[in-house]
């Protein structure tokens, strides 16, 4: 049987399965959809988001690409991110990585890789600013490990920078960004560091929404 056949008979037995304990699943579940979570995650298929959080559908709003990356002049994560703050309303916000990443591996590397060349350089970028810390971790792996932590943690605080994160945080809203790392080798995920609205952005990036309310 060709493969992706495969999937479509998969398919049809978790229809089957979801319907014989509840007849109105879909029904109830195409109506609206009320998550609570926006994940941000790697496009690498050894982490399916809902399976490593024991989540079903409607829980969690998901946008992945390589490296789990937060780009500003990417306009597919800010409208996902716009859409998740200001119409879905979610509390949570969860930029997940995971150790062994290649996007990040890659970016340790001078190999030119084409147009992905041009995705990686912000991995590059988090290198130079971490540079002091990365050289002194003589362990190749351990020091791959350790960008992989500081990629997540970078990208939290770029999303702590957009204006929908601080709009919503100066509006009293409860949103709460998270940085996680996901193991592949134990299947368990580190929680690296979280922030709430009341936690401080630096003032070069704080915007002023007074405006707004006239």
């Amino acid at each position: 049987m060709e493969s992706h056949k495969k999937l479509l008979l998969a398919n049809k037995a978790w229809v089957a399965d979801k319907l014989n304990v509840r007849e109105d699943y879909f029904l109830r579940m195409a109506n609206d959809q009320t998550p609570e979570f926006l994940w941000i995650g790697c496009s690498d298929s050894r982490v399916p988001a809902e399976d490593v959080t024991g989540t079903g559908p409607g829980e969690l709003f998901v946008h992945r690409n390589i490296a789990n990356q937060v780009i500003h002049t990417d306009f597919n994560m800010l409208s996902v991110l716009q859409y998740a703050v200001e119409v879905l309303k979610v509390k949570h916000i969860i930029v997940c990585g995971h150790y062994g990443c290649g996007g990040v591996r890659n970016a340790l590397s001078h190999q030119h890789l084409g147009l992905i060349n041009k995705w990686l350089r912000n991995i590059k970028d988090v290198y130079r600013i971490h540079r002091h810390e990365l050289d002194g971790i003589d362990d190749e792996e351990r020091r791959l490990r350790r960008l992989v932590e500081l990629n997540v943690q970078e990208q939290v605080w770029k999303l702590a920078e957009t204006s929908f994160v601080q709009h919503a945080w100066q509006e009293g809203r409860d949103l709460h960004i998270h940085g996680w790392v996901y193991d592949l080798h134990t299947g368990l995920i580190n929680d690296l560091l979280m922030l709430t609205p009341r936690t401080p952005v630096d003032p070069i990036y704080q915007l002023n929404f007074d405006d707004l309310k006239k």
